[in-house]
Order: C-alpha cells, then sequence, then structure tokens
C-alpha cells in the first residue's frame, strides 16, 4: 500500500497541494458509499465505523485560477456526526489527528476541516499543534459567504436589505460580532439579541463608532424573531433556539450555528420560510473531485474553498483556526477568493442544496399569507 501512495505521490507535479478532511453526516451516507453496509444491524455498524481506519476519499485536480494551480485530495475520518457530538472529545480527536495524518502522507500542504471535525473539542488548535501541516476550519470564507448568501437571498426574496428589520441571535460571539459589525453596513434597522448586557453594550458602541448606526438591544429572542425579515443565527446553545411558531412568514434566516440553531421542524412546517446554512461556491477551473458528495459539477463548500484559495495562494499556514475571528481575516479571505475566481453560486439548507424554484415557491407562499392575513 504505501508502494502505491509513493507512485501517487510521485505524479504530483503542482507544489500547491491540499486536503479536506470528510466525514459521513450519517449511516445512511456511508450506505451510499458501501452499499453492503446496509446488511449490517446499526449498532454493529456504529461499531465498525468508529474503529475504521481514515480513508483517501479522491483525488482533486483541476483547481486552477490565473494566478496559479492546486491539487489535493478529500480523506475521511469515519465518524457520523452524532459519534462526533456523543464520545468523548479525546477519543474523536484522536480519530481527526490520524486522518490529518494521511493527508501529511499524501504530500498535502494544508488541511481543511470539514463540517463536524471543524467544530470539536478547540476548533482545530489542538489538531493544528499535532501535525505537520497548515490547518485551516474554513470558517471565515464560511462567515463571508453566509453574508453574501443573506444578500442574494434578500434580492431573490424582494426583501431591501436597506429597509428590513434585520437580527443578529448570538451577537456578542466572535461570528456574531463579525456578522453584526458587517451588516450594519447594509441596513438601517439592526436588533442583537446575546445573554452578556455589557458585551452587547459595547458592541453597539462599537458599531455606533463605526458606521453610525443605532442597534436595538435585547435579550427578548422570541419578540425580536417574530419582527425580523433577516435573521442571522449564530449561538453558542447547545439546542434549538427557533421553532416554527416564532418566525415572519417571508423571513429569511441563515443558521451558521453549529449545533444548529434552526429547530428541522422549520423546514417541515413552514413553507413561506427560507433557512439556509451558507453558500455553494463555484470553483475555479475545470475541477474534478473524483467524488460525487451531492452538489452539482464544480461547486464546493465554503470550508471547502477557503482551503483550496490558500493552496493557489501559496499560504501554507495555519489560518482560521479557534472561535475567534476577526473582521480583518474574514475581509482578507473574501479578497483572496475574489483574486483566485472563487464566486457564490447556490445555497443549502439542512445539508442539501437549495434550489431557486425552492426559493421563488417560498416567496410566492409568502406573499399568499401576506394577503390572506390583509383579507382576514
Amino acid at each position: 500500500m504505501r508502494k502505491g501512495l509513493l507512485k501517487e505521490e510521485s505524479i504530483l507535479t503542482i507544489p500547491n497541494t491540499f486536503a479536506f478532511m470528510l466525514h459521513p453526516i450519517d449511516l445512511a451516507d456511508l450506505s451510499r458509499k458501501f452499499p453492503l453496509a446496509d446488511r449490517v444491524p446499526k449498532r454493529l455498524l456504529e461499531q465498525v465505523v468508529k474503529y475504521m481506519p481514515p480513508v483517501k476519499a479522491s483525488r482533486i485536480t483541476g483547481v486552477k485560477s490565473d494566478y496559479g494551480e492546486a491539487e489535493g485530495w478529500f480523506v475521511g475520518c469515519t465518524l457520523t456526526s452524532e459519534q462526533m457530538v456523543n464520545l468523548p472529545a479525546p477519543v474523536v480527536l484522536k480519530k481527526i489527528i490520524r486522518t490529518g495524518r494521511l493527508a501529511e502522507k499524501l504530500g498535502a500542504k494544508i488541511l481543511g476541516l470539514g463540517a463536524m471535525t471543524a467544530v470539536v473539542g478547540d476548533a482545530g488548535i489542538t489538531v493544528a499543534k499535532e501535525l505537520d501541516i497548515a490547518v485551516t476550519t474554513g470558517n471565515s470564507y464560511t462567515v463571508y459567504t453566509a453574508l453574501e448568501g443573506v444578500k442574494k437571498a434578500a434580492e431573490m426574496m424582494e426583501i431591501d436589505i436597506s429597509n428590513a428589520e434585520v437580527l443578529v441571535l448570538g451577537a456578542t460571539g466572535a461570528i456574531g460580532a463579525i456578522a453584526a459589525r458587517m451588516m450594519a453596513r447594509e441596513c438601517r434597522y439592526l436588533t442583537l439579541v446575546a445573554r452578556n448586557d455589557s458585551k452587547l453594550d459595547g458592541l453597539a458602541q462599537q458599531i455606533l463608532r463605526e458606521t453610525g448606526l443605532v442597534c436595538r438591544i435585547t435579550k427578548d429572542t422570541r419578540k425580536a424573531l417574530r419582527q425580523a425579515d433577516i435573521v442571522i443565527a449564530v449561538t453558542s446553545s447547545s439546542q434549538t433556539v427557533i421553532e416554527p411558531e416564532d418566525l415572519k412568514s417571508g423571513a429569511i434566516v441563515c443558521d451558521v450555528a453549529r449545533p444548529r440553531d434552526v429547530s428541522h421542524r422549520v423546514a417541515e412546517i413552514r413553507d413561506d420560510v427560507l433557512v439556509i446554512e451558507g453558500g455553494l461556491v463555484e470553483v475555479p477551473g475545470d475541477v474534478d473531485f473524483g467524488l460525487n458528495f451531492g452538489y452539482p459539477p464544480g461547486l464546493a463548500l465554503a470550508c471547502m474553498a477557503e482551503t483550496m484559495m490558500l493552496a493557489l495562494e501559496g499560504r501554507f499556514e495555519d489560518y482560521t483556526l479557534g472561535r475567534e475571528l476577526t473582521l480583518e481575516q474574514v475581509e482578507e479571505i473574501g479578497l483572496i477568493a475574489e483574486k483566485h475566481g472563487f464566486r457564490l453560486a447556490g445555497f443549502r439548507s439542512f445539508e442539501r442544496p437549495v434550489p431557486e424554484e425552492k426559493i421563488l415557491a417560498i416567496k410566492k407562499r409568502a406573499q399568499e399569507k401576506r394577503l390572506e392575513l390583509l383579507h382576514a
């Protein structure tokens, strides 16, 4: 096996190499990859997955911009989302690090942590310390594209951001504060929700100094949600905080939190509300991922894209780690993306793509409900 690995390494001629870590969302994902898994009892399959070694899922070629080329691999950490949440953090981290070492052996110079592998423990810091290659969670570009997505979704839903009621839940966290500061440049009605009064006051004062906007601050989440046209949810709650009955008809909710802030019941019950998690990104070049992970050809998640663009840029250094993001970092990654031709291409919700026709159907249903209320 090692001989085969050396053979593959020897044909790599592009110096900008990367790897991105995937994991199965649930056992059904494993069944799609390994059809025989359907015949294994769930409890037994969970134990098998727990002890499986990391896998090289595919090779990625064709990532190319006007400024360079990059090649890489998808590497698989064989734990489901549920296992990553419920198993002891040291056990999960050990498996993530082991998968990172596979990326090193393949020849990657930077590793992106995907999905729950970017959340466990201290959000990549320990993993980076244990590996000899650079590590990023991709969260900077995830935030950047989430806000880009909000603007694009608002346009499609015919919501004027400058006059919309914008709400940031979890506004005093690292991501929430950045989202609030960036949205304050776009809107005139901004409400901030968090539990810490002094931090809320401090953030509101910072936004006033930076933009001249006077924000409303509150701890009454339910009331704020019922009034909001656009919600950016980034709390650190371990449970969902947004239920179907909380939302205004026609609202857009961008859920950047992990675990999720939005209950899955919202998608099931509210056909007049748009929930998005972040954007799908068009990757420059004739990219071949070597793996079908559910999105149209040439499109990737923002966290994947951050890893690729850092490789193209030759920035083989730890980038987005831990839970403290900076506005400067988010803005910088946006500029790097623009330089190399990464572009927002679509939406996803509850880990699945959201086609344009669904957004138009949600808009139509919201308009119908507003008319029903007017004639009630």
